[in-house]
């Protein structure tokens, strides 16, 4: 039986040894109203697992979709108009 194993060291170890830099923490804060909306809707997910469907239920899931739906839409159009420096 041969045995598999790594023929040279990690060379990105020290990597993840690093803080976040500053450009990172800043696309973390522009993607933060995305973030908790999916969390958001990822709570709703799990809380109605074991329940049964019910409208108030389905009503809960897709205001947390459209929360998510729309947070995507807000970063989109933000990174759109960096990109293009500005509105048309």
């Amino acid at each position: 039986m041969k045995h598999i194993v790594a023929v040279q060291a990690v060379v990105t170890a020290d990597e993840f040894d690093r803080e976040p830099m500053a450009a990172e923490l800043d696309a973390i804060e522009r993607e933060m109203p995305l973030i908790v909306a999916e969390v958001d809707l990822l709570d709703v997910q799990i809380g109605l697992l074991d329940r049964p469907a019910t409208v108030l239920n389905e009503r809960r899931i897709r205001r947390a979709r459209n929360r998510v739906l729309a947070a995507r839409r807000d970063l989109t159009n933000r990174a759109a108009t960096a990109l293009t420096g500005g509105a048309a």
